[in-house]
């Protein structure tokens, strides 16, 4: 497992390229119980949400590199999705970040559903996320063996998936 400090150093070590590919449902992150908890009781966003983040964003596209992710999405949505559609998700993007959802009702497209969440740095580094079944996370790990199947899995979700203010036009009941 990666010591968060290596975990810091292998995320902001990459040169072009950062994407997460996020397919559970929900994460359980001490440090958003507070922020979740408010948006359930339909309390207003705080100013600065997510700040220290999105000035990461801000950083990495300042130095010409990407960073985005697809989120994975059934039928309904959790209640931790309803609260990054809402409060989360905007700020990211506005930061620069490209989020896309993909809209998952059967099947799998040939993606590892059922795996860990991960990231891919620069098409060749992996690291696995690692969380518990109510989505805390335990853990990150160099994954050693060969990219091409993350290669081919983004490929795939990118393809599959769409930019998330579209995805929202799409999903609002019509009139």
């Amino acid at each position: 497992m990666l010591s968060d400090h290596e975990w810091r150093e292998v995320f902001d070590a990459f040169a072009h390229d950062a994407w997460r590919f996020e397919a559970r449902p929900a994460y359980t992150m001490p440090r958003e119980a507070e922020s979740l908890a408010r948006f359930l009781r339909g309390e207003p966003k705080p100013e600065g949400h997510n700040s220290r983040w999105h000035a990461r964003v801000r950083e990495y596209r300042a130095a010409g590199k990407s960073i985005g992710r697809v989120r994975v999405v059934r039928r309904e949505l959790t209640d931790y999705q309803r609260y990054q559609f809402a409060w989360g998700i905007p700020g990211n993007i506005e930061a620069g970040e490209d989020i896309r959802i993909l809209r998952v009702t059967s099947g799998d497209l040939g993606l590892p559903l059922g795996g860990p969440d991960w990231w891919m740095f620069d098409e060749s580094v992996i690291v696995h996320l690692h969380f518990r079944p109510d989505g805390t996370q335990i853990g990150r790990s160099l994954f050693e063996g060969d990219p091409e199947p993350y290669r081919r899995w983004k490929q795939a979700a990118v393809t599959a998936s769409m930019p998330f203010h579209e995805h929202l036009k799409k999903a609002e009941p019509e009139p």
